[in-house]
């Protein structure tokens, strides 16, 4: 054991006693949160506009703030890019993270001075409760690679613009410095592809003992390694590979291909970041559930997802959760985001501590025919059927379809990427479409009553949905296929990518 890894275990414990605190008074800390975001930006644009001065408790809040997206704010948001001071929060922030809205073109979320460290601590102390509950540290003294966005900013009205995670390579700890890959050269290369290709020739022959990135862009690096590689397993190339540390996407979807690309089942820390914060990490190979960052500068609200488009829905803070209930997620953080819905939906698994699951996007539902089905239910349908079944999935997306052929009933129409396909591929659905109407007590009613047939699977050609991002201009970083949408537009786009049968 080197150095480094000797040195992590001490750290490691010292960082979970101020862990535990959060998870033993997470209604306390969320509080106290509370009072000092009000206290901090009652004087900002926003603070006055909604009298934060008035407010003294959260039932007040609820009544003098609404809930708010993307575009509700941008008026702000508008002013704080232009380079306008105390308007969501005192001062400029420190950053502007740039992204992809499917609503509003570009979106840029500010990043604080007092925000930015939160996301750098929440990702260490990720790696640090792995080390604590299970004394593997022999990754920190070997190579990690991160696949991540370009670390080149641009500038706007004094604000540093980039991608988030491009933002936070340039916060990564010094003692990690050394061990990090891929180069800033390397990082710094916009086109996807090229830059996959360019990693695994900077990568091939180091000893890679960490590999971070979300599950489809790291099978690709794995394809071309193992290409680059005549074949091998990932395990023979990097012997000493032993975490694999991912976020943004459900990775059971991609589990079995991963693992069959590396070799062995290997351990994995999940997390949950987001530009508008680092919400929750796993700290438990163990139990089940992503641990809520409570004392991190965000104060949590949580509504109903049933009620989520209502006028006057109902806002939970965190003591008033129920279990295994889907929430949507509502930020108010100290980078000034207030009452916003980041556009998630969470379920809890555990109040003592507060753990939560991310069971897909409040926008990501089918409910064209009144079922509502959201993607955990999809997730799950296929996942336990193909696992039962010996099937792997590469990806998948669903789609309502309204306008059958004359003579039949409408669907679910289902375009699958398979790793390994079913023998009998319309048993199969069958068997999903039964494991979706077990899950979903609407879809079951419009099955039995003849309002819809039995789901329909399109089985695609192999690497279909990296074509169709390639095609979108939306090959790798932290670009994803949803999972399901209420509309045909990513379906009918798929269509040419379908085998013929």
């Amino acid at each position: 054991m080197g150095l480094k890894a000797l040195l992590s275990k001490p750290f490691a414990a010292w960082a979970n006693r101020g862990i535990n605190k959060l998870r033993t008074n997470a209604v306390e800390l969320q509080q106290k949160t509370f009072e000092k975001l009000i206290a901090d930006a009652k004087n900002t644009a926003f603070g006055r506009a909604y009298n934060f001065r008035d407010i003294n408790s959260y039932s007040v809040f609820t009544k003098n703030v609404p809930i708010s997206d993307y575009e509700d704010l941008r008026p702000y948001i508008d002013r704080v890019v232009n380079g306008e001071e105390n308007v969501l929060w005192p001062g400029k922030p420190a950053y502007l993270a740039k992204t992809s809205g499917t609503t509003s073109g570009v979106k840029y979320i500010p990043i604080s001075k007092e925000s930015m460290p939160e996301h750098i601590k929440a990702a260490r102390n990720a790696l640090l409760s792995y080390i604590h509950e299970t004394g593997n540290a022999d990754f920190v003294d070997g190579s990690m690679i991160f696949l991540q966005g370009s670390p080149i900013m641009a500038e706007k009205h004094g604000i540093q613009t980039g991608r988030l995670s491009g933002i936070v390579a340039h916060h990564v700890p010094a003692y990690l410095q050394k061990n990090r890959k891929p180069s800033y050269e390397v990082n710094c290369i916009d086109d996807w592809e090229q830059k996959v290709d360019a990693i695994v020739d900077e990568t091939l022959n180091e000893d890679m003992r960490l590999i971070s990135g979300i599950p489809p862009w790291c099978q690709m690096y794995f394809d071309r390694l193992s290409a680059k590689a005549g074949g091998k397993k990932i395990k023979d190339i990097f012997p000493n590979f032993k975490l694999y540390v991912y976020g943004g996407v459900n990775y059971e979807p991609y589990r079995a291909r991963i693992e069959e690309s590396i070799g062995f089942g290997i351990d994995t820390i999940e997390t949950y970041p987001a530009s508008e914060g680092f919400i929750a990490f796993q700290d438990s190979q163990k139990e089940k559930g992503l641990l809520l960052m409570v004392d991190s500068g965000i104060f949590y609200e949580f509504i109903p997802v049933d009620e989520y488009f209502n006028a006057n829905p109902t806002r939970l803070s965190l003591g008033q959760v129920e279990l295994d209930k889907n929430y949507a997620l509502i930020l108010n953080t100290n980078a000034g985001l207030w009452g916003y819905s980041i556009g998630d939906t969470v379920k809890f698994v555990s109040k003592n501590p507060y753990k939560i699951v991310v069971t897909g996007r409040i926008k990501h539902y089918i409910s064209a025919f009144g079922e509502h089905v959201i993607g955990e239910e999809v997730e799950h349908a296929l996942l336990s059927v193909a696992k039962a079944e010996g099937v792997d999935i590469t990806e998948f997306t669903v789609a309502p379809q309204v306008n059958p052929l004359q003579g039949q009933l409408p669907y679910h129409e289902w375009f699958i990427e398979f790793g390994t396909a079913p023998k009998d591929m319309v048993a199969f659905a069958l068997k999903v479409d039964a494991a979706l109407q077990k899950k979903n007590i609407y879809y079951f009613d419009l099955i039995k009553g003849s309002i819809l047939q039995p789901l329909v699977i399109r089985s695609l050609q192999k690497d279909a949905f990296i074509n169709y991002m390639r095609s979108k201009g939306k090959l790798g970083g932290q670009n994803k296929v949803p999972r399901l949408a209420d509309n045909r537009n990513i379906a009918d786009e798929l269509g040419e990518f379908v085998i013929k049968e």
